[in-house]
C-alpha cells in the first residue's frame, strides 16, 4: 500500500505515537510523518505510507493553519500552560484596541526565535533535551511569514482565540509569548489545534479509531489519498509513452511540443510527471541556452 492518510491527531500523542500506531494498525512498516505536532495539541497531521514517505520533504513548503488560544498575564518555560509559570502579572490594563493592533503588527514577515523546548539540534541533542538539563542555548532569530492573524473571539481582554496562516517554521508557542510581551501583559498558549496542512484539511481527516474501522473492514483504500495528492502545488507534464523508459531509466528527454502532451508551467524546479495520466513520479525541469530538459528525480513506479 502507497500513499497519506489525513489523520487527525489527538492530545496527547507525539506525532512518533501515531506513526507507531499506525504501522501497527495496517501492518506495514514504511511509515512516516510529515512535520512533529506538539504532543498536547490535536490537528492534521498527514501520515505517508510506503512509497509516499518519499515525498515527505515536500510537505516542507506547505503553509498550515491553526487555532490557538492566547492567555494573557504569564509566562511559562515552555510558552505554553503546560510549563513552569516564570513571569506573571497580577494586574495589566489593555484594550480591546491594543490587542488588536499588536496582532495587526505581526502579520506578514517577522523575526522569530525558536523557543529551546523545541525539536531544533544542537551539537547532535536536540533543544527541549538540553532545556530539560537546564541550560539555555542562544538561538538565531528566523524569518517567517505570517499569512494571516484573525481574532476570533476575545474573553474580557484575558483570553484570545484566534486563526494564524504561517509559513514553515512558525511556532504558535513562541508566536503567543511574542504577542503577549508586545500587548504588554505577558502571555502564553493555552489551546493548540492544527487545521490544515496544505491542502489537508481538518474537516477531511480521519480519527484513530475510524483508521482502524476502515482496517478492519478492509477497507482502508477508501481513505488513502494517492501520492501526488501532496504535489498539486508543482505544475505537471504528460509524456508519451515512449519516452517513460527513457526518463526512468535515468536519461533526459527535451520538452518540446512533439513529445510532450501536456505542460502547465508555474516556474517550480521541480514538476509531476505522467504517463497515460499515470503519477510516474517527480521530475527536475533545467533550462540551457537552447533547450528545455526534463529528468526523473524521483520514481515512484
Amino acid at each position: 500500500m502507497n500513499g497519506i492518510i489525513n489523520v487527525l491527531k489527538p492530545p496527547g500523542m507525539t506525532s512518533h505515537d501515531v506513526v507507531n500506531f499506525i504501522r501497527k494498525t495496517i501492518n506495514i512498516k514504511r511509515v512516516g510523518h510529515t512535520g512533529t505536532l506538539d504532543p498536547n495539541a490535536a490537528g492534521v497531521l498527514p501520515i505517508c505510507i510506503g512509497k509516499a514517505t518519499r515525498v515527505v520533504q515536500y510537505f516542507d513548503d506547505f503553509n498550515k493553519v491553526y487555532r490557538a488560544e492566547l492567555t494573557l498575564g504569564y509566562e511559562t518555560d515552555t510558552q505554553d500552560k503546560y510549563g513552569e509559570v516564570i513571569n506573571k502579572l497580577e494586574t495589566y490594563n489593555v484594550t480591546y484596541q491594543d490587542i488588536e493592533r499588536v496582532f495587526n503588527k505581526f502579520k506578514g514577515k517577522i523575526k522569530q526565535i525558536p523557543p529551546m523546548y523545541s525539536a531544533i539540534k544542537y551539537n547532535g541533542k536536540k533543544l527541549y533535551e538540553l532545556a530539560r538539563e537546564g541550560k539555555t542555548i542562544e538561538r538565531q532569530p528566523r524569518e517567517i511569514i505570517i499569512h494571516d492573524l484573525k481574532i476570533l473571539k476575545n474573553y474580557d481582554n484575558k483570553r484570545i482565540m484566534f486563526d494564524a496562516n504561517c509559513s514553515k517554521g512558525t511556532y504558535i508557542r513562541t508566536l503567543c509569548n511574542d504577542l503577549g510581551r508586545e500587548i504588554g501583559a505577558l502571555g502564553c498558549m493555552t489551546f493548540l489545534l492544527r487545521k490544515e496542512v496544505g491542502d489537508f484539511k481538518i474537516e477531511d481527516s480521519y480519527t484513530l479509531e475510524e483508521i482502524k474501522e476502515y482496517a478492519n473492514a478492509q477497507r482502508l483504500a477508501d481513505i488513502v489519498l494517492p501520492i501526488d495528492s501532496a504535489l498539486k502545488h508543482y505544475s505537471h507534464i504528460e509524456v508519451d509513452k515512449g519516452y517513460f523508459q527513457i526518463l526512468k531509466n535515468g536519461g533526459k528527454i527535451k520538452l518540446d511540443n512533439n513529445h510532450i502532451k501536456s505542460f502547465s508551467n508555474n516556474n517550480k524546479k521541480s514538476t509531476r510527471v505522467y504517463c497515460n495520466e499515470k503519477f510516474i513520479g517527480i521530475g527536475l525541469i533545467e533550462k540551457d541556452n537552447i533547450y528545455t530538459i526534463l529528468k526523473m528525480d524521483k520514481v515512484f513506479l
